[in-house]
């Protein structure tokens, strides 16, 4: 018996993992070395002391609404601490578990604790990292989105949602939920079928869609397979607002086609055949045909003609 006590007192005593335990009240009963050490402290200072004491409330309210669950099943719950230890201010996770009597109640608690504060500082430098790549992405025209092969939408940029006046809970879980009924987004639509089967990269296209507040708005796309193992797993892209250059083409388109309209009338072909006569003769001769009121104007180089009068 006493062996196995030695073996038990030493397996508890050497552990990495701090190891307390504490009555209802929340004082310590028993702590191992580890425990110890990291606080700086000696068992008999930390004998009957007030376990996890925290600094600020915002903590301590987290820890106390936590731990409630230990007085109900599965008598169990995971807490972080923030501790100032001789190495500075130290984030633990404990790991706590009621002990339960025989009358079924709880009357003490056990808790394991790890030292998590190369996670937390790692973690903070990934937010850190993602945050100045988003400002990246969001400072330029493209806004990025990926999505499943079912369309699911899984990231879309905050200025999409923005454009878009989509936010959470909107109900539309989709990209084609935004899709108006116009033709060309039919072709779109197919496009992205085709990269997800052959997992190659289809050319741009345009969409046509709509927003929260009925808006009609161009974008256009520009997309990639992503393929892990030969298999499309998802489709990543960039969205380009091209509403207002839509509006120049077709702004463009329709004054083409007034000009095409007009091209057989016989004053608008001699009036086109003066000005290239014009542009023959030189810059001056140019400008004078588009300067000039009247089809009866001298030729560039040609004099006027003197009068035949003689003076009186």
């Amino acid at each position: 018996m006493d062996l196995l006590d030695t073996e038990y007192r030493d397996l508890v005593e050497w552990q990495q993992d701090l190891i307390v335990k504490f009555n209802l009240e929340g004082r310590l009963l028993f702590v191992n070395r580890a425990y110890c050490e990291i606080v700086g402290k000696t068992k008999e200072e930390l004998a009957s002391s007030i376990f996890m004491p925290v600094t600020e409330k915002r903590y301590s309210d987290v820890i106390a609404t936590q731990m409630t669950k230990l007085f109900r099943p599965p008598h169990a719950c995971i807490v972080e601490q923030w501790l100032q230890t001789k190495k500075g201010m130290r984030c633990i996770s404990w790991s706590v578990k009621s002990v339960i009597g025989d009358d079924n109640e709880v009357v003490s608690i056990v808790a394991t604790g790890r030292d998590i504060t190369p996670l937390k500082n790692e973690q903070k430098a990934i937010r850190a990292r993602d945050e100045d790549l988003m400002l990246v992405l969001e400072s330029g025209s493209p806004m990025y989105y990926s999505h499943s092969t079912e369309h699911r939408l899984q990231f879309v940029s905050p200025r999409i949602r923005d454009l878009l006046g989509c936010h959470r809970g909107s109900g539309k879980m989709t990209w084609t939920d935004y899709l108006t009924d116009h033709p060309l987004n039919a072709s779109g639509l197919e496009r992205t079928i085709r990269a997800i089967a052959s997992g190659k990269r289809e050319p741009p296209y345009r969409l046509e869609m709509v927003t929260s507040d009925g808006k009609k708005i161009w974008v256009e796309v520009n997309e990639i397979p992503v393929v892990k193992h030969g298999k499309t797993v998802a489709i990543a892209g960039s969205l380009t607002d091209v509403t207002d250059r839509m509006a120049v083409e077709e702004g463009y388109a329709e004054a083409e086609f007034l000009i095409q309209d007009v091209s057989g009338d016989q004053t608008v072909s001699e009036y086109r055949a003066r000005v290239t006569g014009r542009q023959a003769k030189g810059p001056l001769g140019y400008f004078r045909s588009i300067l000039s009121k009247s089809s009866d104007e001298h030729d560039d180089g040609d004099e006027p003609v003197a009068s035949q009068e003689n003076p009186k």
